[in-house]
Parts: structure tokens; C-alpha cells; sequence
């Protein structure tokens, strides 16, 4: 049985840590290269998010099953400063750090589900899914 696996998020090396347990659960429960790097890719900006943004916050990766499915749920929480507009953090290019503005909607197109919660002052929740047929 695979365990659900948290990586704390509070320095930069951290996102190294959230790419790998990514990577190995993605592994683990069958995902194909592509998809591997799908997650990968995902994970690393939902914990390079958190760093900037945030400061501190956790990733969590557990394995799901549902209808002859099986697949990874990962959760993104911090407790930072918020999204004023998500609607606008949404749209491709959009940036508040300078950066190419492919974060947030990336991870959205990599994954097959995507939920994503924010209150300015309190923080910012993203719970993302990735399918694997049995």
C-alpha cells in the first residue's frame, strides 16, 4: 500500500523534495514517463508558489481510487497572503513576480482536475488529481 506523503514547504531546496515525492508516488502508482513529468511539473510549481508567495506552507500526495481508477490527489495549502483575483491568476501570462505567468493555469492544463480556494489574509488551498486507468 502506498502512504500519503507530506513535504513541508519552507526554503527553496524544499521544492527539489515535492518534485521527487512526486515523482515516486507518480511512479508507484503506474503513470507512464510522460505523465511523470506531467505531475513533476505540476508539483514544482505549486511548491515554487508556495516559497514565493507564501513563505512556508505544505504539499500533500496521496493515492486515490475511484470507478477502476486509480491516480494522485496533491494538495498545495499555505496560510500567506491570499489571491485577490483568481479569476486573474488564472489567465495565461498573468504575474505578479516577474515570472512568465504559466504557473497556476500550467498546472491546471497538466492535471485532470484542478480546485483551487484563496481568502485574502488567510491563505490559498490548490487540490489537483491526476487518472490512471487500472
Amino acid at each position: 500500500m502506498i502512504k500519503v506523503e507530506i513535504v513541508k514547504i519552507q526554503q527553496e531546496l524544499d521544492i527539489v523534495m515535492a518534485r521527487q515525492k512526486g515523482r515516486e508516488m507518480s511512479k508507484l502508482i503506474g503513470f507512464g514517463a510522460v505523465d511523470q513529468a506531467r505531475i513533476t511539473t505540476a508539483v514544482s510549481e505549486l511548491a515554487r508558489n508556495i516559497y514565493l508567495y507564501a513563505g512556508t506552507g505544505e504539499i500533500t500526495f496521496e493515492p486515490i481510487e475511484e470507478n477502476n481508477k486509480i491516480g494522485v490527489k496533491i494538495s498545495a495549502i499555505d496560510k500567506g497572503p491570499g489571491i485577490e483575483d483568481i479569476k486573474k491568476a488564472l489567465e495565461d501570462g498573468y504575474t505578479t513576480s516577474g515570472g512568465l505567468g504559466a504557473g497556476v493555469p500550467g498546472v491546471k492544463r497538466l492535471m485532470d482536475e484542478f480546485f483551487i480556494d484563496s481568502t485574502v489574509g488567510v491563505g490559498t488551498t490548490v487540490i489537483v488529481k491526476k487518472w490512471h486507468k487500472k
